[in-house]
């Protein structure tokens, strides 16, 4: 019965979704209450934090559940046998989508998986030099800092406020490079603004320098309408259950083919796998479920089209900023520029804690958003998704505006 359900409801989805293609404008109302009907949510609550972790359309959620009931039955057979086959697959499509040998594609849990596996494998001696940001995700700069304790390398930071250029930013990069660098870790889109930043041409300077470029894609992969091979690092981690809407526990590693044989992985494997990417995924035994369904929400998200996606995630966050622009202590902290952000924005609401705002909204409006409280950005992360509708921003709006007239 479980497998029937399953089955029954991945049929219906994938039958009502194709309609999709034909609906091009990014306002029509009808297109996006079709996508919001996809999902299955609580809509006592407003979840603004899709920029964590997204909910899974009902077709993926069906899918994982078809996997897991299969595997089920007997894992020793069923899911080593019939179902982790299928990572094949999804790695196919996966580097069709952004772009690249599906043979540079490792399918990791999430983005610090990905990421730490470029930063740990890398050969680094005593003195080597890697150049960070002060808008990177803190994972990821404890981790250098591990490698700093640890081998003795040095992390060298940058910083440049969130207003900054492009060329501000290139030039920051620019500055610190010395004969000792090794490594430029790079953030494509930032966790604390939503800010994009010049992942490419920071990928050129590492390239032009003679260093490693490593670069965070988690807000970037199937957000930005950018692909993996347009921005062309060595190395590029994202998550996948952010923004494709994949399963909780995926993510997604590509690692520049003349880099792979060189390059240790994060547990150990086979030496006849050296220059194989899957020596990437040598993580023991897992279930095969998650990264199987990846393939369903990579279906509903070419079934949108990554361009339309993004002109509805960017045209959201407008809705909203719009809204609260003008109320009392308002400050807007994201760009309006859609080659410079997506469905991320941060407001600044006086000089209150981000925190005990971010608690007043979801005591007051059940609406739980991320509250930011960085040197560079202090407010409250708003990242709404496609299954948000123009009512549902409606409310978000009358919340910010009681936030802000306290």
């Amino acid at each position: 019965m479980i497998l029937r359900r399953a089955l029954l409801a991945g049929a219906a989805l994938s039958a009502a979704l194709p309609a999709f293609a034909a609906k091009a404008d990014t306002d029509d109302a009808a297109l996006w209450r079709e996508v919001q009907d996809a999902f299955d949510l609580d809509r006592t609550i407003l979840n603004f934090n899709t920029g964590g972790c997204c909910p899974c359309p009902r077709s993926v959620m069906a899918a994982m559940a078809r996997y897991q009931a299969w595997s089920n039955l007997a894992p020793t057979r069923q899911m080593w046998l019939d179902v982790e086959p299928g990572i094949e697959a999804v790695r196919r499509e996966l580097g069709r989508e952004a772009g690249v040998d599906s043979e540079t594609v490792a399918i990791t849990r999430n983005a610090s998986e990905a990421l730490q596996i470029a930063q740990l494998g890398l050969e680094l001696k005593v003195g080597d030099e890697v150049i960070v940001c002060d808008h990177d995700y803190p994972r990821m700069r404890d981790t250098w800092d591990a490698r700093a304790r640890r081998d003795g390398i040095v992390v060298v930071e940058v910083g440049f406020p969130v207003e900054a250029d492009d060329d501000e930013i290139v030039e920051a990069y620019r500055r610190a490079i010395t004969a000792k660098t090794k490594v430029l870790h790079i953030t494509q889109a930032t966790h604390l603004s939503g800010k994009v930043l010049p992942a490419a041409r920071l990928a050129a300077l590492a390239r032009e320098v003679g260093a490693t470029s490593i670069v965070d894609g988690a807000h970037a992969f199937a957000h930005l309408p950018t692909t993996v091979a347009e921005v062309d690092a060595d190395f590029y981690g994202t998550s996948l259950h952010k923004w494709l809407l994949a399963p909780v526990g995926t993510g997604l590693l590509v690692v520049r083919k003349e880099r792979i044989a060189g390059h240790w992985p994060l547990q150990p494997a086979s030496r006849l796998l050296d220059a194989d990417i899957r020596k990437f995924e040598e993580i023991g035994t897992h279930p095969a479920a998650a990264h199987n369904a990846v393939a369903e929400a990579l279906a509903l998200h070419r079934r949108i089209g990554i361009e339309r996606k993004h002109a509805r995630l960017h045209a959201l966050r407008g809705m909203w900023q719009d809204g609260v622009k003008g109320a009392p202590g308002v400050r807007l902290l994201t760009e309006n520029d859609p080659k410079r952000s997506g469905g991320i924005g941060v407001v600044q609401i006086g000089d209150g804690d981000p925190v005990a705002q971010a608690d007043a909204l979801w005591k007051g409006w059940r609406i739980h958003i991320t509250p930011i409280a960085h040197p560079r950005v202090r407010g409250l992360r708003v990242t709404p998704n496609v299954y948000h509708s123009e009512g549902d921003v409606a409310v978000l709006v009358d919340a910010l505006r009681g936030l802000a007239a306290g």
